[in-house]
């Protein structure tokens, strides 16, 4: 089935995951993006925030959960993150995350690592 989505991109705050030591120590930026899968009927019929996923404390809870840990795996901080959005909005049905580790201590010029996952609700 297809739905409608709110996507909050670019969400960027230090958090102290890698398995290296200094990257735990020092960190570095990670930046999120988040693709809700919802039906927006109700809100669109209503005009009403309750009736949606309000993206500001959508935000402020994806920055949360950047700076929680430290976990050395990118992986889980998108783990993490799909489940505490869908613990926290009971109107998404699913989600999309994409985590962003664009300074990763690799060796070879590159630009940006990500991981993307879709989790839905069970």
């Amino acid at each position: 089935m297809r739905t409608d989505t709110i996507t909050l991109s670019g969400i960027t705050a230090i958090g102290h995951h890698g398995v290296f030591e200094h990257e735990k120590r020092d960190g570095q930026p990670f930046t999120l993006d988040v693709v809700l899968h919802t039906d927006i009927r109700k809100a669109a019929a209503s005009d009403n925030v309750a009736d949606t996923a309000h993206y500001g404390e959508l935000g402020e809870l994806v920055v949360a959960q950047i700076q929680a840990g430290p976990w050395d795996l990118i992986e889980t901080l998108a783990e993490k993150t799909a489940a505490a959005i869908l613990a926290a909005f009971g109107t998404v049905s699913g989600v999309e995350v994409i985590v962003h580790k664009p300074k990763a201590p690799i060796t070879v010029t590159f630009s940006d690592v990500t991981i993307h996952i879709h989790r839905e609700r069970e």
